[in-house]
């Protein structure tokens, strides 16, 4: 397992005080991203090698949002690799070791000069030690279903700061713009995520919004209903 720690930032915290959905995000994909550096596969040689890791899914578990202030370890492994996926499970923990945040992970390895996806290969991947033991938590599916009846929303201009290195979306900043959608005092307990289709600086998004019985579905459509991320959250 790979490991970094640190300590809830006030930058980092929603109204309630404590780490936000969009900060739990963020702590995890930076983990997976410092893990990279450290074995010698991070941006700059993904870069030589006209390479990217993007995400196709995420399933994130909140046992207990960590409060402003709190010490905290971000862990992450590798346990399974099927094809053109590579599974990656990330934890968030207090000092005494309970679980904050439990999360599972799909990715595929992306040749940016040939514009599409490759097949992961031992070489890609053995820097990163393992596999490991799969997370022990309930695994859900990869896909997500918009329900037949939504409320669509106005579009949301795809701006700057939503852009990352990869020079689309951030695949944290689809959340935070159905978060903006969804009423004050839904709290998020666990997210769902599909990555269908990269969003790029300039695009216009269409928000469809559904309630459902355990909380929301939404999907971010281009012009044509044609979804870039489908979020399906419990609360």
């Amino acid at each position: 397992m790979y490991r970094f720690d640190s300590r809830v930032r006030y930058s980092e915290t929603d109204e309630r005080g404590c780490l936000s959905i969009t900060g739990i995000m963020n702590y995890l994909q930076d983990c997976s991203t410092f893990h990279s550096e450290d074995v010698g596969g991070g941006l700059a040689y993904l870069n030589e090698h006209h390479q990217a890791w993007w995400l196709s899914s995420w399933q994130i578990v909140i046992d207990r949002y960590p409060r402003l202030g709190e010490r905290i370890v971000m862990g992450t492994w590798p346990y399974e690799r099927k094809g053109i996926y590579a599974y990656r499970n990330f934890t968030i923990q207090d000092l005494k070791g309970g679980y904050l945040v439990r999360a599972n992970s799909v990715w595929f390895l992306f040749d940016t000069k040939a514009g599409r996806p490759v097949r992961v290969k031992e070489e890609d991947v053995k820097r990163y030690g393992g596999p490991e033991e799969r997370l022990a938590m309930d695994y859900a599916p990869r896909k997500i279903a918009l329900p037949e009846k939504y409320e669509e929303r106005e579009p949301v201009l795809v701006m700057k700061h939503h852009i990352d290195t990869n020079h689309h979306v951030n695949n944290a900043q689809y959340v935070e713009i159905v978060r903006e959608l969804l009423p004050d005092d839904f709290c998020i307990t666990e997210l769902r995520a599909e990555y269908k289709k990269a969003a790029v600086l300039g695009d216009s998004m269409i928000p469809q919004v559904c309630r459902t019985e355990e909380g929301y579905v939404a999907a971010l459509c281009d012009m044509d209903k044609n979804p870039y991320a489908m979020i399906w959250m419990r609360g």
